[in-house]
């Protein structure tokens, strides 16, 4: 162990700590961003397991990582229990660096895969499940065929993800955006739409008006704050009584819809098809300004020089959602 005046943190000596990697033949500097890369996963996963199973290896590997990182650096990182992990006083210094030397080196590989022209590296996006599976990924596989040298690895989760705490290349969102610092591009827009099956209409009849809507059986979002928008056509979001299923998972429901357990309000990219040949109807009970049922679909990224690799994923899922998109009605 390297030993430290009293007062300074390791990552006082960060530049020792550097050459200490370098002068070390088991660690060579060229090691030094993998067991950051570990360590930032680590706290961003909360556990060793957990952050194992992000980076595809096996747990033991992580710990040996961790342990490394932390006899080179002369001080533990985390406070370790069977329960739960969290970061030491050095382990908050170091998460501060360790982004910051990830960063610059993304930042490094970006710049020359634009100098050359190509998509290198791994591309890192969330989005919505639904949306991630029938848009996404379609768009990836264009993308392996085209530029083999790039990886993509997407996050299908319904909160909103960060591409800044995140070290994500871009988030997929919905809906009105949040003030940030985030660069925004429009790639879609969506309509939300009321329908429901040619066999529950026929059973109980469509709704000739809002006020009609309260007494039939509505499929509304579990979680979020009325992310549907039925409030734009009931004054207020589903009440619990009103919801005969409920579900967090816009495919879902769309499968709900179609079973005829009740009506849905859904975005036309998750049902537009359906209506296209008929298997669920539009129905025509709403507000008589459909604007309100209008919402862009935005690429979000970091306040920064978008990445070859980004720009190539950007105009390629462009192209496959088209204009007119391919799930208008």
């Amino acid at each position: 162990m390297d030993s430290m005046v009293r007062g300074q943190t390791p990552l006082d000596n960060w530049p020792e700590f550097v050459n200490g990697f370098a002068g070390n033949a088991n660690m060579g500097a060229e090691r030094i961003a993998e067991f950051l890369e570990v360590f930032v996963h680590v706290t961003r996963e909360g556990s060793f397991s957990a952050a194992a199973r992000r980076m595809g290896v096996a747990p033991s590997s992580i710990t040996r990582s961790i342990d490394t990182l932390e006899a080179r650096l002369g001080t533990p990182v985390f406070r370790r229990s069977t329960r739960l992990i969290t970061l030491t006083e050095a382990g908050a210094a170091l998460l501060v660096r360790a982004k910051r030397v990830l960063d610059e080196l993304a930042d490094a590989q970006q710049e020359i895969a634009a100098l050359s022209g190509g998509a290198h590296g791994v591309l890192r996006v969330a989005c919505f499940p639904t949306f991630g599976k029938r848009y996404v990924i379609p768009v990836v596989a264009l993308l392996a065929k085209t530029h083999p040298q790039l990886r993509v690895e997407l996050d299908l989760t319904e909160r909103l993800a960060d591409p800044v705490a995140e070290r994500l290349d871009a988030v997929i969102r919905i809906g009105k955006l949040p003030d940030s610092s985030l660069v925004a591009t429009k790639i879609a827009t969506q309509i939300r739409t009321l329908c429901a099956s040619p066999l529950y209409i026929s059973a109980v009849g469509a709704p000739k008006s809002l006020d009609d809507l309260p007494s039939y059986q509505l499929i509304d979002k579990l979680h979020g704050a009325d992310l549907l928008g039925w409030s734009d056509f009931l004054g207020h979001g589903v009440l619990p009584d009103q919801a005969v299923f409920r579900c967090d998972d816009f495919e879902a429901m769309r499968l709900a819809a179609l079973a005829g357990v009740g009506i849905a309000l859904l975005p036309d990219w998750v049902v537009g098809n359906d209506i296209a040949t008929g298997h669920l109807l539009k129905l025509t009970a709403g507000p008589s300004d459909s604007t309100c049922l209008h919402s862009d679909i935005h690429l979000l990224r970091a306040p920064v020089e978008p990445s070859a690799k980004l720009r190539v994923f950007t105009e390629q899922l462009k192209r496959f959602i088209g204009e007119p998109h391919r799930w208008a009605v």
